[in-house]
This record gives C-alpha cells, structure tokens and sequence, in this order.
C-alpha cells in the first residue's frame, strides 16, 4: 500500500513547493490537492463538511494544474495528482492539453482525480445544470480520451462535438483516472467505462464495497488486480491502515491542514513516522 497526502494549497497555505519537497523527504508517495474555480457569495449548498461556514480555503484554492507542476518539477519522484479536479466544470479540449502537457512534462508522475462536484452555486456559474452534472463530467472524460488516444481525434455527444481534430501532446503512458464518489451502481457504472480507480471519501463501507467493485470491473472484461482503491483525506492510525490493506486498498491519502509551515511540519513529521513504521 501506498501513501499520499493531500492538502487545501492557497495563497495563504504552506507553499505548494516547499510541501511537495517535504513530503517527498518524509517518504509519502503522492501529493494531491483539490479544484474550485471559485465560491460565488450567495449559498445555496451548504458545507460539504456541516460547519455553519464554509472553510477559507474553499475560497482560496490555488489552480491545481499549475500548482501541481511547480510541485512536479521540484520533486523526483512523488506522484502528483488532483484530488480532485471538476471535469463538468472544465472545457475538454483545453483541459485534454493541459493534463498531457503536465503528465509528460512530470515524467509521467500525474494522477487524475475527479468528482461531479457539491457545490452548486458553483457548478451553475460555469452553465452547468447541476442535476446534469455526472452525465457532463463522464462526457467531457470521454472527448479527453479521444483526444488522448487518436491523432484524429472525433467526438459527438450531447454537450461536446468536435470533427477530426490534430491535438498534441499525446500522454506517454495513459493517464490513470480514478474517480471520487460514494459507493453505488451508477458510479461503479462510470469507474468501470472510463477510470482506473475509486477515490472514496474516508473508508466507511470499503469491506463490502471494493469486493463488489472488482467484480464489476471483471465482468467488463477488465482486469481487477488493476483496480486502484484510494481512501481520501484520512486520519491515519495504524489499526486503519491494517484495516485498509486487509480489504484491498491500494494507497491511503492523509489529509493536512491548510496552514502554515509552523503548523504542517510536526503534523508531516508525526505521519512520516507512521509510514517509516509500516515500511520497516
């Protein structure tokens, strides 16, 4: 099992820079930070997190693209993802050159994870009907991959159409993707058609779930051993990450504050001790 952690970066956070470096030195894996393009006034959606107001940093949220190539090229070998990134929200051509542009200029080290998105102030901002959200998110993947995949790249749906199109870079290697969401049919349904893996909020329900998961993706011809299982935003103890490995989880994420160095250093440091424990 592997180790991640992610973060709130923002402009008043630890630097994204210095956080990558540190926690490449402290032996995590990965380093995944969230999307918000932005959190209009009015509140319609209350916290995903049932505090009466909603936290700074979700107003504060450094674009995670740009940020993770900073960290990218600061660091060797830590993997850096987006944990996770709001593909309804995004225009597809764009994004398919910016992920392939950072997936082969971090050497391949670029994981990317989505979600459908809580907020809907946000979401209908960008002309998004909210309740339409999964059905475009799993759309603009789709057009992403062709245009990842072909040289001609064509795609007609409901919301994007292109005709054969020239766009480079193509990634190296493929881009994992693996998906946020809880458990159900109808996300299994979108891991399965289109990503590689499952980015599960905490891990309440893994022990039944990831069983039935695997067996999806069996049934679809695709090979379960490869099926990425990524608990996210994790309170670390060493009961949880025994728990975690018995059911099949490939990487655990621990979550930092968004703070300042002063407050994430002895935080980084105690997890790292925890994760030296478990290697040795």
């Amino acid at each position: 099992m592997r180790f991640g952690l992610t973060m709130f970066t923002t402009d008043l956070s630890m630097d994204v820079v210095e956080l990558a470096v540190e926690a490449e030195n402290a032996g995590f894996d990965s380093l995944w930070i969230p999307e918000h393009t932005h959190i209009p006034v009015s509140r319609k959606t209350p916290p995903p997190t049932g505090d009466a107001e909603l936290a700074q940093e979700y107003k504060r949220s450094l674009d995670p693209l740009v940020a993770l190539s900073f960290a990218a090229a600061a660091t060797t070998h830590l993997r850096v993802g987006t944990g996770i990134m709001l593909p309804a929200q995004r225009e597809p051509i764009v994004t398919a050159k910016a992920i392939a542009t950072l997936a082969n200029l971090s050497g391949g080290r670029f994981d990317m994870g989505i979600g459908f998105g809580w907020n809907q102030d946000e979401i209908e901002a960008h002309g998004v009907d909210f309740k339409r959200r999964r059905a475009r998110a799993r759309e603009h993947m789709l057009a992403m991959k062709e245009l990842w995949s072909n040289d001609q790249a064509e795609f007609h749906g409901e919301v994007v159409s292109f005709e054969r199109s020239w766009s480079w870079p193509k990634p190296a290697q493929p881009v994992p993707v693996l998906l946020g969401g809880g458990s159900g049919p109808k996300l299994f349904d979108q891991i399965v058609e289109y990503a590689d893996g499952w980015i599960p909020i905490g891990g309440s329900g893994l022990e039944e779930a990831v069983p039935r998961l695997r067996q999806r993706f069996e049934d679809a011809g695709r090979d379960p051993s490869k099926l990425r299982v990524v608990p996210f935003g994790s309170h670390p103890t060493d009961a949880k990450l025994d728990h975690f490995e018995s059911v099949g989880v490939t990487e655990c994420v621990f979550r930092i504050p968004s703070a300042s160095r002063d407050v994430v250093m002895p935080i980084l440091e105690d997890q790292s001790g925890l994760i030296e424990r478990r290697h040795s």
